[in-house]
């Protein structure tokens, strides 16, 4: 049963966004990144004292921007089109070797592993049941799921010895065993299927171990038991959610990206704040985002980019 509770949100940034997306915390810096997909931008930002987003620098990559991830330095790890690049401290930005291919087809969610390897998705045009969730590891990419509509959030227990992810399409959340050590997984089960509501998309974990979950075109994040059973809920005005994290020197602060991709002009004009970043405090922490590593990830592969 769903417990009536709410948490407020307030309007954290001022831009407006076509696909924000894939919010990460970088706590070694106090330091919010994330992302506009088509654009190819990373925004990289800070939480003032008031929860509100104050972005300090746009870091444009030659390529969509699926994701980012941050090594220990603070080297940026982004999710391209077909493949993955780095911005080292110096401000260059190096790419590794194609991982996917089609023209149709990028690189969607990812993040890191407990010991730095990269587990990335892939979304297609259309509905089909061909996109992947791959682990890449020694410049190479490894396929553990072939059969997604459109491979979305990613998370990890504590221990890091259980893996969700989202199939957004089929509006499921995955779970299975996850070794850290190798990168190996254990058989997939569903976790949950929503029904109707808006479909599953970004996804984090707290320190309770429950899962918080963005429902693109139901307006709301949710948040679930480790059974999978609805918690509670938060609630935004506008409808395509797309991605939290906890944020914050504390780790209690909730951040969510939202975005303005499939809306019609009338829709717009009905939810003026659609594609901003928004903040609320549910009153729990979450989990520090994991390293990326790149003697795991790409072992000296990378290339210069013109």
């Amino acid at each position: 049963m769903t417990e009536d509770t709410s948490h407020p949100v307030r309007v954290a940034t001022a831009q407006s966004h076509f696909l924000a997306e894939g919010p990460t915390w970088d706590a070694e810096r106090s330091r919010l990144l994330w992302v506009d997909i088509m654009a190819g931008i990373v925004h990289i930002g800070h939480l003032s004292d008031d929860d509100l987003i104050v972005v300090d620098e746009r870091v444009e990559f030659p390529d969509t921007a699926g994701a980012v991830a941050v090594d220990p330095d603070g080297r940026l790890l982004v999710a391209g089109t077909h493949r993955l690049f780095v911005r080292e401290l110096d401000g260059r930005i190096t790419g590794g070797p194609e991982l996917i291919d089609g023209a149709e087809r990028r690189f969607n969610d990812g993040k890191p592993d407990p010991r730095g390897r990269y587990v990335v998705g892939t979304k297609g045009e259309g509905e089909t049941d061909t996109e992947l969730l791959l682990v890449v590891e020694g410049g190479a990419a490894r396929v553990i799921d072939d059969d997604l509509t459109l491979s979305n959030g990613l998370a990890w227990s504590a221990d890091g010895r259980t893996l969700y992810s989202v199939d957004t399409l089929r509006r499921r959340i995955h779970v299975r065993e996850y070794d850290p050590a190798t990168g190996d997984v254990g058989a997939r089960r569903v976790l949950t299927e929503f029904a109707d509501g808006g479909y599953p998309d970004g996804l984090t974990v707290d320190e309770t171990g429950d899962l918080w979950v963005a429902m693109w075109g139901d307006g709301c994040v949710l948040r679930l038991s480790p059974e999978g059973a609805v918690v509670s809920r938060v609630d935004l005005p506008v409808p395509h959610v797309s991605c939290p994290t906890f944020a914050g020197d504390d780790l209690d602060v909730l951040v969510i990206t939202t975005a303005t991709e499939g809306m019609t002009a009338e829709q717009r004009a009905s939810h003026p704040l659609a594609g901003r970043l928004f903040t609320a405090r549910p009153g729990v922490r979450g989990l520090p985002a994991h390293h990326w590593n790149r003697s795991r990830v790409l072992e000296g592969v990378s290339k210069g980019i013109a």
